[in-house]
């Protein structure tokens, strides 16, 4: 079964330079870049009305459309699962997403995902890219995630998201006691050696964090970030670089680090966190419909604010 995907924007000033594939990679990063190389191949892309080769450069300005034809995803079984839905209405879906649930079925993740459960919620999502999913959580990541429930709703979510045009909040738990807020700009690219990590690289994508402090303890801060940029793993890979790495990060974490003469229950509770602790608390987005501004927040999962509530209280035992 095939579905029509009809997508058309002007190329922004600051793609000048890049390929017309990396350049549409940018513009819809809902579709991978050898996908859209072969829908360029194939004609189904033009630019200012003409046919183009994936090499062209671009120099920002043009006007793209692309109408392509996209296999329904049907090998994506519909399977009735717990789904913690915030909002939805005809056009969109906004779910919070608990830690240890992965987002698309993949190599090891066939079934058991939240496209499995959001298909057996609303079976039209078969028809639209990615089932709808225009934005990603890791799968240790909690909180809110916006779903398109219908083509017109995911193209404008996908301009949104590029635009910077959708707000996304994160609360995060760091190793480090932060001085104070700030902003990190620094490109990402896949790391260079170990390919499913990403890395602080200088020919790596723009990335933009903001932050600030929320609370400090003793040897953690508590972090509120907010995501000018959306690459992968970007909060996480922005706070190791500046040397305050998320609580748990399997990845891009440092050793287990607990307080000197710290009780014996937050101990506990350090060593059994076994995730990075980031939460999507919010999210702010223009109704792609109604084309009103709509915002939603998801309170800290429990593992979280217990582990909160504890070096708060082993903050003020040893204060003096």
């Amino acid at each position: 079964m095939q579905d029509t995907i009809e997508l058309n924007t002007t190329l922004p000033p600051e793609l000048a330079g890049k390929r017309l594939d990396q350049a549409l990679a940018c513009v819809f990063p809902a579709y991978s870049r050898s996908r859209l190389q072969q829908w360029i191949k194939q004609g189904q892309v033009k630019v200012n009305n003409a046919l183009a080769r994936p090499r062209d450069t671009v120099r920002g300005g043009e006007w793209v459309v692309l109408v392509a034809e996209t296999e329904t995803a049907v090998v994506w079984q519909a399977q009735p699962l717990p789904l913690e839905i915030v909002y939805e209405d005809e056009a969109i879906i906004v779910v919070n997403k608990p830690a240890g649930l992965v987002v698309h079925p993949a190599a090891g993740n066939r079934d058991g995902t939240l496209v499995n459960a959001l298909l057996n919620h609303a079976p039209e999502l078969a028809e639209i890219p990615r089932a709808g999913i225009v934005h990603r959580l890791d799968k240790d990541t909690s909180g809110l995630l916006v779903v398109a429930r219908t083509l017109a709703a995911h193209h404008g979510l996908v301009q949104q998201l590029h635009a910077r045009q959708v707000t996304r909040q994160y609360r995060a738990i760091v190793v480090g006691v932060m001085t104070g807020g700030g902003t990190i700009k620094a490109p990402i690219h896949r790391h260079p050696v170990d390919r499913k990590r990403m890395a602080v690289v200088p020919t790596g994508k723009p990335a933009i964090t903001h932050y600030r402090v929320w609370a400090r303890f003793r040897a953690h801060t508590d972090v509120a970030c907010r995501l000018e940029t959306g690459r992968t793993h970007q909060i996480r890979v922005h706070l190791a670089h500046s040397g305050y790495p998320l609580l748990g990060d399997p990845a891009y974490g440092k050793r287990l680090h607990i307080p000197r003469e710290s009780g014996e229950e937050l101990t506990t509770a350090l060593r059994h966190f076994k995730r990075q602790a980031l939460h999507a608390a919010r999210l702010g987005l223009l109704h792609p419909q109604r084309k009103q501004a709509m915002s939603w927040e998801a309170p800290l999962p429990e593992d979280m604010s217990t582990l909160l509530a504890l070096l708060e209280q082993d903050r003020q035992r040893h204060a003096h």
